[in-house]
């Protein structure tokens, strides 16, 4: 049996260095009318893993609303498809959904990866994209807003503060996968992220398991007293000043955090209400980081949720 020749390669679909990020592929449609965009690049460097995100969209004909999400792990570790294991991630997936909003995962990279800022330009590099391929995906590219936890508190709190008017914009908003454009949120929820970075330096580090390393000296690339300039520059609390027109924030954070301070928290926001932002801050008493200890994940998600709902017009 004569077996056909394999198809000739067209070099002139290759290209190098590779391209910047990949436009989307059509969604897979689940029986429950969700469309699932899976594994999406949305920037690629050479020398570092592809940046993916996924984006579940409502059953419906939208466009919806688009709340990006970004997980926590010390700026080390942790991926887009894993909320922090006290929130089921059909929780967190369900409760988005259920409310007419559309949910975009990403990944950024890690700080042994590349230091800061490079978890920032991910972060805006995301968010550009999403703007830019709103149409494909069944996005408004107008109702955005950012939800972290952790680490991802931290880098959702500087995607909110940090714009096109910010000084030294062009060197955080970084020019990754979609090289330029608006990356503007309208609402922020944060939880347990850290504010401020030299503050911080004055806490004693929980004993970390193993090997491994401090996140902040990781984050910076040294101790935070080498490079101080950088530990502002990585910190929220420097961008919230008067005139900076912040978005709405919700800071919820555990009272006995051990290992982000509620403080930071009341540091955001205080500089947030003193720019003129409309901040609301949360207590969970009695709660450690991750919100171990509190009997009500389902309502701090559920508050979350419609907070996000509420200013994103769901």
């Amino acid at each position: 049996m004569t077996q056909s020749p394999p198809a000739a390669i067209d070099l002139a679909d290759m290209t190098w260095p590779p391209p910047p990020f990949r436009t989307p592929v059509p969604a897979v449609v689940g029986a429950d009318g969700i469309r699932r965009f899976e594994g999406v690049t949305y920037a690629t460097s050479p020398g570092y893993r592809p940046r993916l995100l996924d984006v579940l969209v409502p059953e419906g004909e939208g466009p919806f609303p688009a709340v990006v999400w970004i997980h926590g792990g010390g700026w080390l570790d942790g991926d887009r498809r894993y909320p922090p294991p006290t929130v089921p991630v059909e929780l967190l997936h369900g409760s988005v959904l259920g409310a007419g909003l559309a949910l975009v995962s990403i990944d950024y990279r890690h700080s042994l990866e590349a230091p800061f800022p490079a978890q920032l330009h991910d972060v805006k590099a995301a968010i550009r994209y999403v703007r830019q391929f709103a149409g494909e995906l069944g996005v408004d590219p107008d109702r955005i807003g950012v939800w972290g936890e952790s680490a991802g508190g931290h880098l959702a709190a500087l995607a909110g503060v940090v714009g096109a008017a910010t000084p030294d914009a062009a060197a955080l908003e970084g020019v990754q996968g979609v090289g330029a454009g608006d990356t503007a949120v309208r609402a922020v929820v944060d939880w347990y992220g850290v504010s401020d970075l030299v503050t911080l330096a004055e806490h004693p580090m929980p004993a970390m398991p193993g090997e491994f390393p401090d996140p902040y000296e990781a984050l910076l690339g040294a101790a935070v007293a080498e490079r101080p300039e950088l530990a502002r520059a990585a910190s929220p609390v420097t961008y919230a000043v008067e005139g900076s027109d912040p978005p709405p924030f919700l800071l919820i954070h555990g009272t006995l955090d051990g290992l982000v301070p509620y403080s930071q928290s009341e540091q955001l926001a205080a500089v947030l209400t003193k720019a003129g932002g409309e901040v609301t801050l949360t207590p969970v008493e009695g709660a450690d980081h991750i919100f171990l200890g509190s009997p009500d994940i389902g309502r701090i998600v559920a508050d979350s949720v419609a907070f996000l709902a509420g200013h994103l017009g769901a």
